[in-house]
């Protein structure tokens, strides 16, 4: 399989429960609720995304023949000595277009403990670490387990209590990004402390400024 990656670099974990923990990131192009194209924003099911997911032309980005040519690709950017701690996220657009149980086991191989962070509309493949299902109102759910859910908070038309039944061991809102990030945040911290089931997750790479 071609895996086409808009790009791979090292930096520190920014959100959820892993934050803090250094990490490859290698975001894969595509998204089957956005076309990341400007003029199609409004149409899209994920139209407050702030990521640029098109193309190949971002650091490390390309066309990989193979899981072994990505999964080196990938090991080659850990930025540590420390070669016990690996440790790789795969994000978008939506990696689950592309991620295949080839490539897993190929960072399994490298000794890399992989998480994911998915729109939860398309069944993953087995032997992830990490699942991290970022909820998108109004789109059908396949994956309703794993280890976080994150909600970017507030979203049109979104009940949070249909989240809750689901088994996740961490539930996060994530304040919507934009314009109304204050007014966002507000509204967040307000719902969080209502229904204590829900925790705060912010970007704290944006905060920090790093990528």
């Amino acid at each position: 399989m071609t895996y086409t990656v808009k790009e791979i670099f090292y930096s520190i974990q920014g959100e959820g429960a892993n934050v803090g923990s250094p990490a490859v990131f290698c975001r894969f192009a595509g998204c089957n609720l956005w076309s990341g194209r400007e003029v199609d924003r409004q149409a899209g099911m994920c139209s407050f995304c702030d990521t640029d997911f098109v193309g190949t032309d971002g650091l490390g980005g390309g066309m990989f023949r193979n899981a072994t040519e990505l999964a080196d690709a990938i090991r080659n950017t850990w930025g540590a000595s420390d070669m016990n701690h690996r440790f790789v996220v795969l994000t978008g657009g939506e990696p689950a277009l592309q991620i295949d149980p080839e490539l897993i086991c190929a960072l399994h191989q490298r000794e890399f403990r992989i998480a994911i962070e998915t729109n939860g509309t398309i069944e993953l493949p087995s032997g992830i670490d990490w699942v991290c299902v970022s909820a998108k109102a109004g789109t059908h759910m396949k994956v309703r387990s794993g280890d976080e859910l994150k909600v970017v908070y507030p979203q049109m038309g979104d009940g949070l209590s249909q989240y809750e039944s689901l088994n996740f061991r961490h539930f996060f809102l994530q304040p919507q990004f934009g314009d109304a990030t204050e007014d966002n945040t507000r509204l967040t911290v307000q719902y969080c402390l209502g229904n204590p089931k829900w925790r705060l997750r912010l970007q704290t790479h944006k905060l920090l400024n790093v990528p």
